[in-house]
């Protein structure tokens, strides 16, 4: 292929041409701008603390900037800042408490968003009553977590130590799978896509990620934990029970409902994030219904065995320091909205509370047949019992 010189010199004007307007356009966008080191400060009820602005370049022109306060009973006004043309200076800007709370302190300029820009200009004040109740806080929610991650071990070494599942309801555990699958989709579907993460500041300008990398974890292991258990159905005694048509019923409606989000998403009507919100509200609808079916066959059968105390001894203390830690943190920080504000987070926790407060009246109340726990129980005696083996298939046909 041959170009004339006239060709060339027309292509190389057209190329020095599109370069200097991306130049330009690159210089237009590259405005000076404010912003802070950080996002976050904690400060006691009873301290002052304080905040930098930077400057990325001299400001262009003299000008103003103003704060603004997300909670005005939380902090005293922030005085207006008044810059001079060529000022490059850290400002430093002074946080004095009223009350506990929380309040985003953001802020904006006199020249318009084309000269000067503070979209970085914010921050997440916390205001606390003591740090020490903060300390504990922390020290509790960690507990919880060991607590509930080690929650599925029980269940796992019950049915090693009988080389039997009969008395782990098959409907639990098909719900605890599936609950806990959407739970590991939705917190890796949020911590690890910056699509969705954008997704997120776009409603939430000044918020936070709401999953660290403990709910990964955590989630994760119960998958696998599930698994471990689904597999100890296969190859130990399970009688002839299975998953009920009524669970097999919603774990379709579940997933139908998952598909039909996507294919919304897909389309455009909804944006991904919100179809990412289905698989937490599908895991809030599982938790609420897969203890159940647990609960009421323990009653049909009028006995705990095969069910691991040692899991709801676990949970229940999970739970129960979950609340705590909820009580804790809204008393020190005098944010008694985040309880009764969010119904769904607290109720959700205090119903599992609930529920465990009933296997364990089950266990060592209404059916106790035997001194200690399933950690003493020795091999099912269903296996060398064909009369005991009937009467527990007999009990699940009715179930």
């Amino acid at each position: 292929m041959r170009i004339t010189m006239k060709e060339f010199a027309c292509l190389t004007f057209a190329l020095c041409a599109l370069a200097d307007v991306s130049v330009s356009a690159s210089v237009a966008d590259d405005i000076p701008r404010a912003y802070t080191s950080g996002h976050d400060v904690q400060l006691e009820k009873d301290a002052n603390d304080s905040f930098q602005v930077f400057f990325s370049a001299p400001v262009p022109l003299d000008m103003t900037l103003t704060f603004h306060l997300s909670d005005s009973s939380v902090l005293e006004a922030i005085p207006d800042l008044h810059l001079t043309q060529g000022d490059n200076a850290t400002a430093k800007v002074a946080l004095v408490p009223r009350a506990r709370g929380h309040c985003t302190v953001s802020a904006n300029s006199t020249l318009g968003t084309g000269q000067f820009s503070t979209d970085d200009v914010y921050v997440r004040v916390n205001v606390l009553q003591n740090f020490n109740l903060n300390t504990f806080s922390a020290v509790v929610g960690w507990t919880y977590f060991v607590a509930w991650t080690v929650s599925f071990y029980p269940q796992v070494y019950t049915n090693w130590r009988r080389k039997s599942v009969i008395g782990l309801n098959f409907d639990f555990l098909a719900l605890n799978l599936m609950g806990f699958t959407f739970y590991s989709v939705f917190n890796c579907g949020l911590y690890f896509s910056q699509s969705i993460q954008d997704m997120y500041f776009e409603d939430h300008p000044y918020g936070l990620i709401p999953v660290a990398v403990n709910d990964i974890v955590f989630a994760l292991h119960a998958v696998f934990a599930c698994i471990v258990t689904v597999l100890q159905t296969l190859i130990y005694e399970r009688a002839d029970q299975r998953v009920s048509l009524v669970t097999r019923g919603l774990m379709v409606i579940f997933v139908l409902i998952i598909i039909i989000t996507a294919i919304i998403a897909a389309t455009g009507v909804v944006n991904w994030l919100w179809f990412l919100y289905i698989f937490s509200y599908v895991k809030l609808a599982i938790t609420m219904i897969k203890y159940v079916p647990q609960a009421y066959l323990n009653y049909r059968r009028k006995s705990t065995e095969g069910w691991a105390i040692g899991n709801v001894l676990l949970d229940f203390t999970g739970g129960s320091l979950s609340i705590t830690q909820m009580f804790i943190d809204a008393f020190n920080y005098n944010d008694w909205s985040s309880i009764f504000g969010n119904p769904t987070k607290f109720g959700l926790g205090l119903f599992s509370v609930l529920f465990d407060c009933l296997f364990i009246c089950q266990h060592y109340c209404l059916y106790r047949s035997r001194p200690g726990g399933d950690f003493d129980l020795p091999v099912s005696s269903t296996a060398s019992n064909p009369e005991a083996l009937k009467s527990e298939s007999e009990a699940y046909r009715k179930f």
